[in-house]
């Protein structure tokens, strides 16, 4: 697959969720328009939609002709964005990181202000729930399944319990192993998640592929953390959209700071490597998420 066609396919994935999240985000009381500014302002930042457009290639993976087009993965590529995008809020708030910038604009709490993020944070997640919930085109045991699947990944055996990991990890050094638990639930249970519910809503996917699916996930879900520890590092704030050097600053352990720059290099290659090795059953469908690992790992913000 060459770059162009890459690039066409991430772009037309980003046209599609944004479209669709357009479409279902639900209309409320002109009392409630700061609520929605605030969650519209959330969602249509800027964001890479790295997680939808992996729902989108898993599902190209296991043979969805039409991925692309499907009523059901575009519901499914939304409400992983609208977590996502819920997570960032209040991932950004003074009690979590307290960041003023995030993807280079005001983050939700500095351009509102903290108790509209904190509701648009809700409103998002929730938001999540029911555009799943309502995707018809998906039969009743599909949509269940994809309900508990987002459930897990993004709540208390998930990204809250990573985020929850990391707080409590402040000044302290961690092993590897310790690290790696820890962004195996904070970025990884999302990006796991993603890569298994695209493959579910072609509603085809077998039990040996979902199983590769998720050895692929778990390692780019790794080393796309080990890669922001590095941008953090390596990149200008005007690039990364959010203030250089910021972990260091709160003094959180990263990959950096535990394995050196060098380190961390050779670790998130060693995680793509992991991640292709899965796919080698895959036919060309997998292209695309083998090239997501690539992109993963050498992406510059």
């Amino acid at each position: 697959m060459s770059s162009v066609e890459f690039a066409h396919f991430m772009q037309q994935c980003r046209q599609n969720v944004d479209q669709a999240l357009k479409n279902l985000m639900p209309t409320i009381p002109e009392a409630g328009q700061t609520l929605v500014g605030a969650m519209s302002y959330s969602l249509f930042n800027g964001g890479k939609r790295v997680r939808p457009i992996l729902a989108y290639a898993s599902a190209l993976a296991v043979g969805e002709a039409n991925a692309q087009v499907g009523d059901g993965l575009h519901s499914v590529a939304s409400a992983l964005e609208a977590v996502h995008a819920y997570s960032l809020v209040h991932d950004d708030l003074p009690a979590m990181d307290d960041d003023d910038l995030r993807r280079g604009k005001a983050t939700c709490h500095i351009a509102y202000n903290e108790a509209t993020a904190i509701l648009a944070g809700d409103a998002l997640q929730t938001f999540a729930f029911d555009v799943i919930s309502q995707a018809e085109s998906l039969n009743a045991e599909t949509r269940l399944q994809l309900v508990s699947a987002l459930a897990k990944a993004s709540g208390a055996e998930g990204m809250v319990l990573g985020q929850s990991i990391d707080l409590n990890a402040v000044d302290k050094t961690l092993t590897l192993p310790e690290l790696e638990m820890m962004h195996a639930h904070k970025t990884g249970a999302l990006i796991r998640a993603s890569v298994q519910m695209g493959a579910m809503a072609t509603e085809q996917a077998s039990t040996a592929q979902l199983r590769a699916l998720d050895v692929y996930a778990s390692a780019i879900g790794l080393a796309f953390q080990v890669q922001d520890d590095i941008l953090d590092v390596t990149a200008k704030t005007k690039t990364l959209g959010k203030p250089q050097g910021s972990d260091e600053q709160l003094k959180k352990p990263t990959y950096v700071s535990l394995l050196g720059l060098n380190g961390a290099h050779i670790r998130a290659n060693d995680l793509k490597d992991q991640a292709l090795e899965s796919l080698t059953k895959f036919p060309e469908n997998a292209n695309l998420l083998r090239k997501l690992a690539t992109y993963i790992v050498d992406r510059e913000h």
